[in-house]
């Protein structure tokens, strides 16, 4: 049998998502949990890797089970009630057995949150940019990586990915009170990709960089061309699509 969990975390007290040496991870967490309440080790299958401090609004995992579980419900409350630190599960569910929670996506949505002045009630949830970068000029630029793309520039080097092409379908800054919002979404994203796309936004919002030039940063397929990743503190996973569910 194979359980879909969806759950939303704080990334802040971690060191992302996947498992990892010597770090806490989210992934470890909630495999623990549920290896005590199910009474046997628990390996979860995640829609996608968050670095470490990147947050989750909407997030997937699959596991396995080879008997069925009696109370789903009863699962999650008790799960609740280990008070797993920034983690909260809102769903447990039983899916196909072909049903995955990282290939079977089909879209992915995120935001990158900006306060422009200081909020205490904002620390470790967005970042604090001292001055108003120019939205209209970013919008602009954003349109250049709307479709297929190879992201290369905009991706960790010596990822283990088959391929560095991507699929954008959207991509806008919007202005909030007190703040900005960066939002994208597409089939899939190389790790540090949301995040140095938004740095290089920045940087021509800012005048750092001229118009035009997040469409050669595209073509060249050099991180050293992009600017810097912007910190992971206002990264959040929004939105994980499927077929046939929300």
């Amino acid at each position: 049998m194979r359980y879909f969990l969806r759950l939303r975390y704080n990334g802040s007290p971690y060191h992302g998502w996947q498992i990892q040496d010597n770090a806490t991870s989210v992934q470890q967490t909630l495999e623990h949990a549920l290896g005590l309440l199910l009474k046997n080790p628990v390996e979860l299958v995640g829609c996608g890797r968050t670095d470490t401090g990147v947050h989750a609004e909407d997030y997937y995992a699959h596991f396995d089970q080879s008997e069925p579980i009696a109370n789903t419900d009863e699962v999650l409350r008790r799960l609740d009630g280990m008070r797993l630190k920034g983690i909260d599960v809102m769903a447990l569910f039983a899916v196909a057995d072909d049903l995955h929670a990282r290939f079977s996506a089909t879209a992915r949505t995120y935001e990158y949150r900006i306060m422009l002045r200081r909020n205490p009630f904002l620390d470790g949830l967005a970042w604090h940019l001292h001055q108003k970068p120019d939205l209209r000029l970013m919008n602009e630029e954003a349109k250049v990586i709307l479709g297929k793309h190879d992201f290369s520039a905009f991706s960790k080097s010596n990822t283990q990915t088959f391929t560095n092409l991507c699929t954008v379908s959207f991509a806008e800054w919007r202005a909030q009170e007190e703040g900005l919002v960066f939002e994208i979404r597409a089939d899939r994203f190389l790790r540090n990709m949301v995040r140095a796309l938004t740095g290089t936004l920045i940087d021509v919002g800012l005048g750092k960089k001229s118009p035009g030039e997040l469409g050669r940063v595209l073509a060249s397929g050099k991180r050293t061309e992009a600017g810097q990743s912007v910190p992971a503190c206002g990264l959040f996973l929004t939105k994980i699509e499927y077929p046939g569910f929300e």
